[in-house]
């Protein structure tokens, strides 16, 4: 059964979301996804020239109908924003992937308010109100899906990335309040922590000190989370709802 999909945060071709978008559409689910190209210019991998438009064309060569959005989730209107669209150019969605992420690195000493609210806006208050909104919305009784990314921050410190672990690290604790309430609703709510994945930001010095970490000694990659994402939103997995998966091939702090 094919159903259809939001997935926020694709504006890379190498990152996790542009990777879940793949799966999806390879399963026959019409995608709708979001990207904001600002932060990635700001970051320090970029972002090349028309990467939401070439990916767009690469998912319609699965042969389903694929649209996009430039959002900014920080706002407080993205999520009427968003849906609005969505049920113009697709209709009801039934899967909504979670994957936007805000990050830079701080510490204890140098945190500031300004700083974590950038953190919060888009890692935890866009997650909670994007899938208020859908589940809100959410009247086809069965087959709901909403599947959050975390970063494994409740199996150990990450120092350096106090705001980002501070703010992602409360995904986990919504996923499992939210599974409980949208459950009548016929929506499963999960989380996963896809572990050190390598969408562009490793050096090979990075990949070289990590891969000693992993039982099958690489590194993750985005297909490896979007993979076990597919599981997720389909209909096999019904029966799994508020829980932090995490599929991170066996990473060894």
């Amino acid at each position: 059964m094919t159903r259809i999909a939001i997935v926020t945060g694709a504006s890379r071709l190498k990152g996790i979301g542009a990777a879940v978008c793949r799966e999806l559409a390879k399963a026959g689910h019409p995608i709708f996804f979001t990207y904001w190209t600002p932060y990635d210019k700001e970051m320090p991998w970029g972002s090349e020239a028309n990467e939401p438009k070439r990916l767009k064309d690469e998912l319609e060569g699965f042969g389903v109908p694929v649209n996009m959005m430039e959002l900014d989730l920080t706002s407080t209107e993205a999520p009427e924003q968003l849906f609005q669209k969505v049920r113009e150019d697709l209709g009801q969605p039934s899967i909504l992937v979670n994957n936007a992420a805000y990050s830079t690195n701080d510490d204890y000493s140098t945190i500031t308010a300004e700083e974590l609210d950038k953190h919060y806006f888009v890692n935890i208050r866009a997650t909670t109100l994007l899938s208020s909104r859908f589940a809100t919305e959410f009247n086809l009784g069965s087959g709901g899906r909403i599947v959050n990314l975390t970063s494994g921050q409740s199996r150990g410190a990450m120092p350096g990335e106090l705001s980002y672990a501070t703010t992602k690290g409360a995904i986990d604790a919504m996923t499992v309040t939210l599974a409980a309430e949208v459950a009548k609703l016929g929506i499963t709510v999960n989380a996963i922590n896809p572990g050190p994945t390598d969408t562009g930001w490793m050096t090979e010095e990075i990949k070289s000190s990590l891969s000693g970490m992993f039982p099958s000694g690489r590194v993750g990659m985005p297909s490896d989370v979007a993979r076990t994402i597919k599981f997720l939103v389909s209909e096999e997995a019904e029966w799994v709802t508020g829980q932090i998966i995490h599929s991170e091939g066996g990473f060894r702090r």
